[in-house]
Formats: structure tokens, sequence, C-alpha cells
């Protein structure tokens, strides 16, 4: 049986524990906070198509529009993403900007329409579509860097200074306290003996930025303690990630009179994701020898899962049709690779206590570099339900709105026991925290497309739910701004599509039970995406 890696992660959303498994709560959201994908026809309504019907992008949200196609198409669809991000630090006036851009394909299928002539009555179902095809769910290139000093400051009657706020005060332990006990100590010692580390602390015993604290008297281990060090400390820290999530989809629809459609639908989804993160802290004391160091974390995250949804629309007036969908949880598989790289600088000024393995004078740098064993692991993501109504305008367009409720509380990660890199520990915690930290969401859909002549123009606008409880204010729920043209020309189509997101992060490196500095991230994203199709 493998044994499962931990380790403290410089990526914790603020309010998650610091000191955490390798998958926790976020992983959760992650995967189950998708956005609206498909051709820029759907992208340019908002993704308000539940109700629309003869949309490729019903594939993925209500396979019973599939039944409204009277001809068959195929069609790809390119695109571009421009990322930008403002991060800031409590209690620090300068804001640091970054970019992050992508190149991707949104959406590529097949449709094929079979239709009974308007003469043959012989049965009430009047046709149907098969498709198959490939949607982009989820976008997770986004970058953002900030900076900062750590001063001196009051919390209510508790005075903090600098160094009580910064990342080596996460790795002072005490025996007896908070479930730590001697096994933790021996652990460690036998990690850093062994040159093999499990865990991120026991990787910063090893780079000399920690070390076990004994009882002057007796000699015995007391707990873990790291460089107490005064004045001013510089923090500052650069993230990117890259990857999406995509799902390759079967489904179809069929028309029972023309009024009732009815839909299935099968999904696979392939998701990739990767993140770097280098972290710094330096620091100016003199009766320290420590002058700096920066930790530079890299996960890669890829996996497979399988969900499956049913639909249904119904042609209420010849211009209003009722939309409605709903998708099984998704079960995905998912592996972990982790590498982590301590790198620390030491003087020969200072006077503190030092690891006795380091020699005097000037010492340099000290590099730590270790990669973790990959750990593998399952995830179901929450239902989705969405609801719809579309009004016709006659050959003018129409107008379409959407609700969507997703309960991100229901995720739930479980142990791959069966597979080579996985173990059978239960989640527990993990779970309870993420019962704890999200809530029931209900996402909001608006679009409308108008029809002139060979040319078409759409808006739309979406708001996703903000998933957390914490937050009163939804100050982190998503926005996206839609627009786009499109023509139709004999059997050819071409559309083009644009999409501006917003949404907000609060984000810490690590934990101190509130202690720690707060970064406040905004995000912006502008994606344009061209479909080019054909009927037939």
């Amino acid at each position: 049986m493998k044994k499962r890696i931990y380790w403290l992660s410089l990526a914790l959303v603020a309010g998650q524990a610091g000191h955490a498994f390798a998958q926790g709560p976020s992983d959760a959201l992650r995967y189950s906070r998708l956005q609206f994908g498909g051709p820029a026809r759907t992208q340019g309504i908002g993704g308000a198509n539940v109700a629309v019907g003869a949309d490729f992008g019903n594939l993925s949200s209500n396979p019973a529009g599939l039944g409204l196609f009277q001809k068959s198409e195929v069609h790809i669809t390119p695109g571009v993403g421009l990322g930008e991000s403002t991060g800031r630090m409590d209690n620090s006036s300068a804001a640091q900007n970054d970019t992050k851009n992508s190149f991707h394909i949104g959406s590529a299928g097949l449709v094929l329409a079979n239709r009974r002539p308007d003469d043959d009555q012989s049965t009430n179902w009047r046709g149907g579509s098969f498709a198959l095809g490939f949607t982009r769910l989820a976008d997770f290139n986004t970058s953002f860097r900030y900076g900062g000093t750590l001063n001196d400051r009051k919390v209510g009657n508790l005075a903090l200074t600098a160094d009580d706020q910064s990342y080596l005060a996460s790795l002072r332990r005490t025996v007896g306290f908070d479930g730590y006990g001697q096994e933790n100590i021996d652990n460690l010692r036998n990690q850093a003996s062994n040159g093999e580390y499990y865990s991120l602390n026991a990787l910063a015993y090893g780079a000399y930025l920690s070390r076990i604290a004994k009882d002057p008297r007796t000699g015995a281990d007391i707990g873990i303690a790291s460089t107490t060090r005064s004045g001013p400390i510089q923090q500052a820290e650069t993230s990117v990630a890259r990857g999406s999530a995509s799902q390759f989809d079967l489904g179809y629809g069929a028309s029972y009179r023309d009024r009732l459609y009815l839909g299935i639908g099968v999904g696979l989804v392939s998701s990739n994701y990767t993140s770097v993160k280098t972290f710094t802290e330096r620091e100016s004391d003199p009766n320290t020898h420590l002058s700096d160091y920066t930790l530079r974390e890299e996960l890669k995250t890829s996996g497979t899962g399988i969900n499956a949804r049913v639909g249904a629309i119904y042609r209420a007036t010849d211009a209003l049709r009722i939309g409605a969908s709903i998708q099984t949880p998704t079960f995905t598989w998912l592996t972990d690779n982790y590498n982590a790289v301590f790198t620390t600088t030491f003087t020969a000024q200072g006077n503190d206590v030092v690891a006795t393995s380091l020699p005097t004078g000037p010492v340099g740098v000290k590099s730590l570099d270790q990669t973790f064993a990959p750990y593998a692991y399952t995830l179901t993501t929450p239902f989705r339900a969405n609801g719809g109504l579309a009004y016709t305008l006659g050959k003018h367009g129409f107008v379409s709105g959407d609700v969507e409720y997703v309960s991100y509380g229901q995720a739930r990660l479980h142990n791959n026991s069966n597979d080579a890199n996985g173990s059978d520990y239960p989640f527990t915690a993990e779970n309870s925290d993420i019962q704890a930290l999200y809530k029931n969401t209900v996402n909001l859909r608006f679009g409308a497309e108008g029809r002139f002549d060979i040319f078409r123009v759409r808006l739309g606008y979406a708001r996703y739910g903000d998933p957390y409880k914490a937050d009163t204010n939804n100050e982190r729920a998503q926005n996206f701004y839609t627009g786009g043209f499109g023509l139709r020309q004999n059997n050819f189509f071409l559309d083009l599509a644009g999409v501006y997101t917003t949404f907000n992060q609060d984000y810490t490196a690590y934990d101190l039970g509130g202690l720690e500095p707060l970064v406040k991230i905004n995000h912006s994203r502008f994606t344009t995406s061209v479909t080019a199709g054909l009927t037939f």
C-alpha cells in the first residue's frame, strides 16, 4: 500500500486549513465549477440554450435540443484567451499585475440528423439526431503575483511581530498541543535521515528552516522551532496555472409530433491541471543567519471521468419553448504529481541557533529538491439541474434564459485503493470541510439572437453564483458578458463570439488561524472564439 503524501500547500483559499492534505476542498471546487462551452453561437448568447434547441451546445447542456435539428452539420471552434489579474496584500498599497494567455479548441463535433418527410404520418416520432463531439467546459489558465512587507501590528489585544505572521511561524509545533506528539518528531527525523520526504514541513526541516527544540534540563524533544526574526519581512509570490477540463459527448435527441423533444447523452471528461508557485520571504535582521528562502512548488493533476444527462423541451406554443435537463454527478479518477524545492540562503552574520550540520562562517545557499510519489484518488462532483425558457420572435430571432442549480457541498473525495498509486485513506476530514465551506448555488444565463437576412447578432450575460458559505455579499461570483456575430450562406456558416469574464479570489499562502496576510486578487479574461461549419 503506497503512503499518502502530505504537504503544506501554498495554494490555499482563505478559510481552508493550512496544514492540509494534498487533496482537499479546493480540488473539489476546481473540477465542479464549470463554465458554459460549445460553439461560438452558444457562447455568444451566454450559454442560455437549454430551451433553444438545434444548437450543438445542447449536447452538453440539454440533449433534447438535438431533436430540433433539420439538417446534419459539422463544425470546429478554435479560440484565444487573454487573461489579466491584479494582486494586493492586506495593508499594502502596491498592487501587482500579471497576464496569462492561451490558445485552445473550444468545440468540435458532428450532428447527423434524420427527419421523416411531412407526408409520412406513419408514426408520431418525426425525426431525431445523433451527435458526437468535444466541448471545453473549464479554463484553468490563470496567473497572479503579489508582494509586500509584513510589519508589527495589533489584532484586537494581541500584539504581533512580523515574524508571528510569517510562513516560518506556521512550521512551529509543540509536543502535546493540537495532536502533535513525539511520533511526529521521530517521523521527521526518519525522513531527514533517509533523504526521502513525505511532507513539506519535513522538507523545510531538511532545508534548515526549522529544527527540533529540546528541553534544556532533560534533553527531551519538546517541539519544532524555526528562526525567530525581528523587523520587517518582505514576501512575494508568483502563481501560474494552466490546463482545462473538456468533455467528449455522445447524444441523441428525438422529436415527438414536433411538440415534445427528448434527449439523452453520455460524457467522457478529460482534465489536465498544472500549477507552478514560487514563494519568497526575505529579511534583514542582523541577529539571524538566515537571509532569505524560496519555495517553488509544481503540481500536475490529470484525470478522466464519466457522466450522463437527460433532457426535454416542450413547445408550449409556436413561439414559447420550455426546457429542462439533469446531469448525473461526474465520477472522476485523478492522479497528482507534486514537486517542491526549498532554496535557503544563510550568511555568517547572526547569533541565533542554527542546525549543527551547518558549517560555521559564510554558508551560502542550501537547496533541497523532492519529487513526491504520484497519488491516485477519485472525486464525485455534484449533479446539475437546468431549466430554461426560449421565446422566438418569428423569423427575426429569439430571447432565452436559463437557471442552473449546483450543490457544491455535495462533492466528495474518495480513495482509489485499487490503483498502485492509491491508498485506503478515507478523506473524512476533507469531505467534512467541503460540506462546511461550500453551499447550494444558482447560476443564471440570458441570451438573445437577432436575424437580419444572412447575418446574426447575439448578446448574452451569465452570473455563476458564489459557492462559499462564508461570503454574504457574493464577492466570488463569476460574471460573463458575451456577444457575437454570425453568417449563414447556403450550407456554410461562420460565427464569432467574445466572452469577458470577471471573478475575485481571496488567497492565503499558508494558515496561521487568521493571522496570516490575506491577498485580494481580481481576475479578468477575454476569450474570442470562431466557429466554421457546414450543413448537409
